[in-house]
């Protein structure tokens, strides 16, 4: 596989381009002939001209039907996938778990696809994991949206006119999106606190200047891929009884809890919200997967009745488009370079990065809780 193409993302919401110009001129380098769709990189802050001048061809949609390798950001249309060239391999964030049809759509078509979400959390595999690297970046724009809202500065204040007191943030969940939230608060000279039901995470919540918050909620702990592990709806309303007290004096609450391939679950309820300070902001980072935070809406600013402002923005990465681009580019570069062999990209299915990231190919969906 030699030829590569770059798709335009249709969704409205999106400015990411998966290959950003250095990332064409690596792969052209290495004997690819890449090919990028008109205008893919505009939103990102990159012309057709840069895409030229990096080596690659600027071509129309149709170029899908003669490439070997197909990347982006999202997923294609279902109706899109048997444009697809038969044999080649598509590499996007396919959300496979919601998107059973769209997986059977590659298997029917012989179109081999692999999802960045199946990248495992090894060591090895740290340098292609787009959603550590996007999700870093959230955690980041989690904090410079809320504090672009809220009516008062982030930090403490020493001046003729009195000391003004730094803002309270609470971030709950401290996993690759948290830290960067925690780090990045901390940063701006605001006082943290952070939540997470795996207590193994505390010392990482110290180690950023941050107090780590105690509920009692029994036995916890996380997965092999180092994720939370669902709690019992028992230990959930112990969770929420033990935050509500934090998220009264807080005047910023980061709420992060996703859990891939089902609904995130309710962390703050209307009650718990109703408790907070006129004026104070909330940030739900998991409302695209239904929302932790009860009353927060996909890409809008909802307004409570007690003036509590909850932020549902559903892809905070894309507010900083040439930043997460350019990570994003990287770890589709270094998934394509990990499994070249001798100048060609080879479909290793007996590694184990490709055994867990490959979800459709040779006419077969090949994990069965992707099956319809």
């Amino acid at each position: 596989m030699k030829s590569l193409f770059v798709t335009m993302e249709k969704d409205p919401r999106e400015t990411r381009v998966a290959l950003i110009p250095s990332g064409a001129q690596k792969l052209s380098a290495a004997g690819w002939e890449v090919n990028v769709e008109s205008g893919a990189g505009v939103k990102s802050g990159f012309s057709d001209a840069d895409y030229q001048a990096a080596g690659a061809k600027i071509v129309g949609r149709e170029a899908v039907k003669e490439a070997d390798f197909v990347v982006a950001v999202r997923k294609p249309d279902i109706s899109e996938v048997p444009n697809f060239k038969k044999g080649s391999f598509h590499l996007s964030l396919l959300d496979p778990f919601n998107e059973k049809a769209l997986i059977k759509a590659f298997a029917d078509c012989g179109v081999s696809a692999a999802s960045f979400e199946m990248i495992p959390r090894s060591t090895i595999a740290q340098k292609m994991d787009v959603l550590s690297s996007q999700s870093n970046l959230a955690g980041y724009c989690a904090v410079i949206k809320a504090v672009g809202i809220i009516n008062r500065i982030a930090p403490m204040m020493m001046t003729p006119a009195g000391t003004i007191s730094p803002l309270k943030f609470f971030v709950i969940g401290v996993g690759v999106a948290g830290l960067q939230a925690i780090a990045t608060a901390k940063r701006l000279g605001a006082r943290v606190e952070a939540f997470d039901t795996r207590p193994v995470v505390e010392e990482q919540v110290k180690s950023l200047g941050a107090k780590f918050v105690k509920i009692d909620l029994g036995d916890t702990g996380q997965t092999a891929q180092g994720y939370a592990k669902a709690l019992t709806p028992e230990q959930l309303e112990l969770q929420r009884k033990g935050m509500a007290k934090v998220c009264a004096q807080s005047d910023v609450v980061i709420t992060t809890a996703k859990l891939f391939g089902r609904k995130a679950p309710r962390l703050l309820n209307a009650d718990m919200v109703a408790g907070m300070k006129p004026g104070s902001v909330i940030v739900d980072m998991a409302v695209e997967g239904g929302g932790n935070v009860e009353g927060s809406i996909p890409d809008q600013v909802a307004i409570t009745p007690n003036g509590v402002s909850i932020i549902g923005d559903t892809c905070l990465e894309a507010s900083v488009p040439a930043t997460a681009s350019q990570m994003f580019s990287s770890n589709v570069c270094n998934f394509i370079e990990h499994f070249m062999r001798d100048g060609n990209f080879v479909v290793d299915r007996e590694d184990p990065i490709m055994k867990s990231a490959l979800v459709a190919a040779n006419g077969e969906i090949l994990d069965d809780r992707f099956k319809m």
